[in-house]
């Protein structure tokens, strides 16, 4: 059962949308998924220009089990560019056998490599499997911060305002 995490290549679009419908669904979200084929080509493989995130795959006897996507962010405070962890996700059948850690620590040696000091991402709070899984490898929630969202209509709203 040889594990393998390896960067995204432009033929893996379509698993990547699959991943990210299988993770709405699991997060109990599924209606929010409107990513498409296409459009993650775009953000991921761009015609011209940096990416928007770059993902990886997380494979057990060359079937595509997991996915890493993850972008690049800057943090005023440190002074330097870090790494946000958008999504990380196993399908449930090949948890429990070192893929997710495998993919977690491959964006861990991304970021160190890029000179990066940070690695944020964010968790359901319900998803206690997931906590445990990071403090196991000394991640710090921050329950002093609370994430705000604007989006769709709201967005719009509030960019045309005066």
């Amino acid at each position: 059962m040889p594990l393998t995490v390896r960067p995204a290549t432009p033929a893996d679009v379509p698993t990547i949308v699959a991943l990210v419908k299988e993770l709405a669904e699991y997060e109990q979200a599924a209606d929010q998924v409107v990513a498409t084929d296409l459009s993650m080509l775009r953000a991921l493989f761009p015609a011209s220009g940096p990416p928007a995130a770059e993902a990886l795959i997380g494979e057990i006897d060359g079937r595509a089990e997991g996915l890493a996507l993850y972008f690049m962010n800057f943090s005023t405070w440190v002074g330097q560019q870090g790494v946000y962890l958008e999504d990380l996700f196993v399908r449930p059948t090949a948890r429990g056998k070192g893929l997710g850690k495998a993919l977690f620590l491959e964006v861990a040696r991304i970021s160190t490599a890029r000179g990066c000091t940070r690695m944020d991402w964010s968790v359901l709070n319900w998803n206690t499997s997931a906590i445990d899984f990071y403090k196991s490898l000394g991640a710090k929630g921050l329950t002093e911060w609370t994430i705000f969202r604007l989006a769709n209509e709201s967005l719009t709203a509030v960019a045309a305002s005066k």
